[in-house]
């Protein structure tokens, strides 16, 4: 079993891991030879909240090789924490390289690989550079890590859930992080999400004596895939665009997703009704995205709309 990549961008694959760092204490990474994946399963985070992220090796990596019995791929489970801690402190070292004040390296690079360390496996992040002065320089961070065994892997399962009613690209995410914070002291029953097919998004929160409602319109509602939709595609044309479809979801589990704005270019959310909302947070353009993370909210109760 061997593993070795150089993270060409050091400051995205940070972002990625901070989006996620907050679900949970510990996440899944499966490599595989063209993409990896980031997986934090509902079982362990209150709420339910769970994310299957699917990222472009090429959109991180180079020099990547893997080898393992198992099709070449090899999955760990690892803290969110220091791989977090480990990654911000290659992104530093990465953006000073240009500093001669601070006696920041420059051409510095990034080479993760997995070792062992007496009985231990670890992943382990070597920050090479040469600094102002000419000198080279290695900084070696180890996290240990636990190689899951490919049955434990083959139990991990993404979510079953129904088509979506309705489709909507969301307003940027740093955005719709300020209002849902701002609705923080009304939500302890929830937020209801809701959207319609004419590009109406709303957001609302209801207490004994309170009600409160956030609005966007003019929002775009995308095709859905025909491949993945079959004949649903047909059974949209029959429903009212004005409609609602909504789902009431825990505010803590909203709150997460939304940290994931520091990597999002372009967000669609996916409303299956008093089921769950689905999310997909493209890494770049959609059309020639990096990856995507999945995030997956169910229903807190089932409600009426």
């Amino acid at each position: 079993m061997r593993f070795r990549a150089t993270i060409e961008h050091v400051d995205t694959f940070a972002k990625i891991v901070q989006s996620v760092e907050k679900l949970q204490k510990r996440c899944t990474i499966k490599f595989a030879e063209q993409e990896m994946r980031i997986i934090c399963p509902g079982d362990v985070n209150e709420g339910g909240i769970q994310v299957w992220s699917q990222i472009k090796v090429s959109s991180l990596f180079t020099e990547y090789r893997i080898q393992s019995n198992n099709n070449n791929e090899i999955a760990i489970s690892l803290s969110s924490e220091a791989l977090l801690a480990a990654l911000r402190s290659a992104a530093g070292s990465s953006s000073a390289q240009n500093s001669s004040t601070t006696g920041g390296t420059s051409e510095s690079e990034v080479l993760m690989k997995l070792a062992k360390k007496g009985k231990k496996s670890i992943l382990s992040f070597e920050i090479s550079g040469v600094t102002p002065m000419g000198r080279t320089i290695t900084v070696v961070q180890h996290i240990t890590v636990d190689v899951m065994r490919h049955a434990d892997v083959d139990r991990l399962k993404e979510p079953m859930c129904p088509e979506p009613d309705v489709h909507i690209i969301l307003p940027a995410l740093a955005n719709l992080r300020t209002v849902v914070e701002r609705l923080r002291p009304l939500a302890t029953d929830g937020v209801t999400f809701r959207a319609n097919h004419s590009g109406e998004l709303q957001l609302a929160v209801v207490t004994d004596n309170a009600r409160v409602e956030v609005g966007w319109a003019g929002l775009t509602n995308p095709a859905m895939n025909p491949v993945s939709q079959g004949s649903g595609a047909d059974d949209q044309n029959d429903k009212d665009p004005q409609q609602m479809h909504g789902v009431l979801v825990s505010h803590k589990c909203l709150t997460k997703f939304l940290n994931s704005h520091v990597v999002s270019t372009t967000t669609i959310a996916c409303i299956c009704e008093n089921h769950c909302v689905i999310l997909y947070v493209y890494i770049g353009n959609v059309a020639d995205a990096g990856g995507v993370l999945t995030y997956y909210i169910p229903a807190q109760f089932d409600d009426t709309f």
